[in-house]
């Protein structure tokens, strides 16, 4: 079967997604790399303000500013309501009257507080990137992978397209809502990954996001990577050793939810074994070559 990297290869954008901790970000910059490796230009976006993709391709933090990591790898984190901002001054073009706008009241509360909004700055951003709309400098990138928001946000990115193009029905935010919600709704076009770890609580949230995803994009996920997961005990030693029957029982509870996993979900699975690496580039490339090897 097609590596995870090969099923992904040909999308313009890829929405990383799961609960805190599981090393979604990791295996986000480890997604990017590898689609490098199969001859895409690659953006990978984040926004988290601690950069911790920064961290792990060991690039210094760059307050926003888009960073060419190297071999047709770029990175930048986001900050929504910079974006938006851009939006404005896009559309406005008079410096005047964009000062005007980004000062009113109408707009901070509106900016702040409007539902959905954020999620759309994200993907609206990664939406120009792909079509050459970004600002000037900007390089052309063939795909986008998002490490999106923990998975509550991120179902709320995933479906606030389609919820603002329902309430916004005219302006530059409405014609960008149509059209981010034909791009995640576009199975061709979009792809979505969901990150967990063999544990109860994070299957349990990866569970529940497959199950809603086919009512929010008409369409299931792509791809799911259960993340730090235990190998078999292959050394030799006593089954009294506390430390060998602990790590046995951790096995056994891990594979009882990868079970439970493989139960409710029927598309494509990885599972990528514990590394004892600190974040960094050998902890990427590490992923890396585990997703170029790994058969879905």
């Amino acid at each position: 079967m097609p590596s995870p990297v090969q099923r992904l290869r040909h999308r313009r954008l890829v929405v990383v997604t799961g609960k805190g901790g599981v090393g979604k970000t990791a295996v986000a910059a480890a997604l990017a790399t590898a689609l490098v490796g199969v001859g895409r230009r690659v953006l990978l976006l984040e926004a988290d303000p601690r950069e911790s993709a920064h961290q792990l391709l060991e690039v210094p933090p760059s307050a926003g500013e888009l960073e060419h990591v190297g071999h047709g790898l770029y990175l930048q984190n986001l900050s929504p309501r910079r974006v938006m901002d851009d939006v404005v001054r896009e559309r406005l073009r008079l410096e005047v009257l964009v000062r005007r706008v980004l000062a009113s009241p109408v707009y901070e509360h509106f900016a702040g507080g409007a539902p959905g909004l954020k999620e759309m700055a994200l993907l609206g951003h990664a939406w120009r990137v792909l079509h050459g709309r970004a600002a000037a400098g900007t390089p052309r990138v063939d795909t986008v992978v998002l490490d999106a928001p923990a998975t509550g946000h991120g179902v709320s990115l995933l479906r606030a397209p389609a919820l603002v193009a329902e309430v916004i029905r005219s302006g530059p935010f409405a014609r960008m809502a149509r059209d981010l919600a034909e791009l995640v709704g576009d199975g061709a076009s979009c792809g979505v990954v969901v990150v967990t770890t063999p544990h109860e609580m994070p299957v349990q949230e990866a569970c529940e996001l497959l199950e809603v995803l086919p009512a929010y994009l008409g369409r299931p996920g792509d791809l799911v990577v259960a993340n730090g997961a235990l190998a078999p005990l292959a050394v030799d030693a006593p089954p009294a050793d506390p430390a060998v029957g602990l790590w046995q029982r951790l096995y056994a509870a891990q594979q009882l939810q990868l079970a439970r996993l493989r139960g409710a979900w029927g598309g494509p699975l990885v599972s990528l074994s514990l590394l004892a690496l600190p974040p960094g580039r050998s902890l990427v490339e590490a992923l890396r070559r585990r997703l170029e090897e790994a058969a879905a």
